[in-house]
């Protein structure tokens, strides 16, 4: 059953109708005071397809799921349908890569999606290791009615970033022939492996995991893995990594070899983006105008990675707060992190600053590989419950979103808009709740909160 529910051939349907035959149990299970905003599904680069990723979450006691998928909004159906099968709360979006130059300058320059005038940020690595200049973030909340706007939004991004996968994996088969191994075909196993025609989009790492794929074919498991990687790619491998890649019965060998590729191997091959990239400023006026709400997704200078796809290297903490001012005006409204990637002192510090800026913090692990756990277990630490607050929140600004456009959290015609952010944000958590775990339509929640009862 699982494995059907996970099936990556299987339709969503077919998902969902054998969602539906582990509901009960599922739904039975402990719940925790965790959320996890942050999961990445088939439709970018996950073993999990979005039924699935709502399963694993249940089984894990957490109370919501939300997915956003790079460069597509493909799995959000399935995800917010899956949420209400098993009772938990859903949040749906997408996450992309951005421009933090000065729109206005390149607009002027007749060159929209490369180039132009820079911000102080454009020449500095700020969440994005691969890139400067270019910075990650997510549009989250996104309402229904918008899937087709978004899925226009998105195309020429998924378009252009399938191209330029296609020139990398050429360079990686060059380097394959080199080191006497197998190359890999592209559309057979980059393609093949995405959900590019379902509207999905092919990543870095479905093009790794090809290569990886390669290396275990050329080199063998076990042992002669570990060893083939020191002596024909040089690359040098730390004991508890080599450890793992040097045991043939490791279930996880693909995400740990993808995981070491990404973090050593990829700068060697790697085209910069241009075409799939857009100014910051434009993407957030798109997320405003299909009332969902842009947040930055922040880093971090990084110690030890947690998943193994990132070296210790400094980020954007030597100029946080210039930096926040500067999406403040760009208009980003909320800050997503993940709690168990940064130390408490980096936590304390995005914390207070949000509240500085007026950003929305929201929470969320980044769930790519089926080694990590979708757990987030500060959330049930005291200073973090805002964060479960601002994740039911998130749930009600969705479903009302799609009910009403008036009740965006951050809507102008919002009958809460004259409200801080933090009072506007417990009043709409006491809606997502009874929305995400007690199964009220959300038309009926919107008369609640238009009549006061949500109110204390």
């Amino acid at each position: 059953m699982d494995k059907l529910v996970n099936e990556f051939l299987a339709s969503p349907e077919e998902r969902l109708e054998v969602l539906r035959s582990l509901a009960a149990t599922a739904a039975a299970l402990p719940r925790v005071p965790e959320s996890n905003n942050h999961i990445h599904t088939i439709y970018s680069f996950s073993p999990y397809a979005p039924a699935a990723a709502a399963l694993k979450a249940r089984r894990s006691g957490l109370v919501v799921a939300g997915s956003v998928d790079h460069d597509s909004l493909a799995g959000a159906a399935e995800m917010r349908e899956a949420c209400a099968i098993l009772g938990m709360g859903s949040v749906t979006g997408f996450e992309i890569r951005v421009f933090l130059h000065d729109a206005e300058a390149r607009r002027r320059d007749g060159a929209r999606r490369r180039g132009g005038a820079a911000t102080p940020f454009a020449s500095r690595k700020i969440n994005n290791p691969d890139s400067t200049g270019i910075v990650y973030m997510t549009v989250q909340g996104v309402p229904v009615q918008a899937a087709s706007k978004v899925a226009a939004f998105l195309k020429p991004i998924r378009e252009a970033r399938r191209g330029r996968t296609e020139k990398m994996a050429a360079h990686a088969n060059e380097i394959l022939a080199d080191a006497g191994l197998p190359p890999f075909d592209f559309v057979t196993d980059v393609v093949g492996r995405s959900k590019y025609g379902e509207g999905g989009t092919i990543t870095e790492r479905h093009l790794l995991a090809a290569m990886a794929e390669s290396l275990i074919s050329g080199f063998g498991k076990g042992e002669a893995l570990a060893a083939g990687l020191e002596a024909k790619l040089g690359l040098v491998l730390k004991r508890k990594l080599r450890d793992a890649i040097a045991d043939p019965a490791n279930p996880y060998l693909l995400y740990d070899l993808l995981g070491l590729l990404k973090a050593e191997f990829l700068p060697s091959f790697f085209i910069q983006p241009t075409r799939e990239c857009v100014d910051a400023k434009e993407a957030v006026d798109f997320a405003l105008s299909i009332g969902a709400i842009p947040a930055y997704a922040y880093l971090g200078d990084v110690g030890e990675s947690p998943t193994g796809d990132k070296k210790a290297e400094k980020f954007e903490d030597d100029f946080l707060p210039e930096l926040f001012a500067e999406l403040k005006r760009i208009g980003y409204l909320a800050v997503t992190y993940m709690p168990p990637r940064n130390t408490r002192e980096q936590l304390a510090r995005v914390r207070s600053l949000c509240r500085d800026f007026g950003f929305m913090e929201i929470s969320g692990v980044d769930i790519n590989q089926s080694r990590q756990s979708f757990n987030c277990p500060e959330l049930r630490l005291p200073e973090f419950a805002h964060l479960n607050a601002s994740t039911w929140a998130l749930v009600a600004q969705e479903a009302l979103v799609s009910a009403d456009p008036a009740f965006g959290l951050f809507s102008s015609d919002n009958p809460y808009a004259t409200l801080g952010l933090e009072a506007r944000i417990d009043l709409y958590s006491r809606a997502g709740l009874e929305i995400g775990a007690g199964g009220k339509p959300a038309s009926e929640a919107a008369r609640f909160l238009r009549e006061g009862k949500y109110e204390k």
